[in-house]
């Protein structure tokens, strides 16, 4: 694997680096050989921040993690690239047993043999419900009233269906479908 570090008020030390790579190797086992790591540190006051960007053929595997100790964010990041690798992983694997298009793009990233350490994902409840017409404010305030983190309703004006999500700092957010 491949690393660009870049540091945004703070010089990269050789120790930091080392420490990254050692660190990201644990995905090497995960990552397709020719994968490069862009690794940026950043310090504002006392929050440290460490995102790591890592391209894969059509996909972006990527982590942001804030601490108050640059290596405990560090550590995070790895943690949360992990498991976003084995979640695409599997989720590959299972289509690629369903159809060709994805076998062809599993096979692509993923050279070396499937390991069955990994745990399988399903589905084991579905939920049905009726999608009435609101505004986005109305939505939140049922998301708040039910207790959820997120909430989806049809949106009176566009008559698209839309989901509202509370945000890490509270703040809300709206997913709109593209045309």
């Amino acid at each position: 694997m491949r690393y660009l570090f870049t540091g945004k008020n703070i010089t990269v030390s050789d120790s930091l680096k080392q420490r990254t790579m050692q660190k990201l190797g644990r995905l090497e086992k995960l990552l397709p050989p020719d994968a490069q790591a862009q690794v940026t540190y950043s310090v504002n006051k006392l929050e440290h921040k460490v995102e790591v960007t890592i391209p894969i053929q059509k996909r972006i595997l990527r982590g942001e993690v804030s601490d108050t100790e640059m290596y405990a964010a560090l550590d995070t990041v790895v943690d949360v690239l992990e498991k976003q690798m084995v979640k695409y992983k599997s989720r590959l694997r299972d289509r690629s047993r369903r159809d060709t298009a994805f076998k062809d793009e599993f096979n692509m990233i993923f050279e070396s043999p499937e390991s069955s350490d990994e745990p399988q994902r399903k589905i084991e409840k579905t939920k049905r419900f009726t999608i009435k017409p609101m505004d986005p404010e109305e939505a939140v305030m049922e998301m708040d009233l039910l207790g959820h983190n997120f909430y989806v309703f049809r949106n009176g004006e566009t008559e698209e269906v839309n989901v509202v999500y509370r945000r890490k700092n509270g703040s809300y957010g709206l997913i709109e479908p593209e045309i």
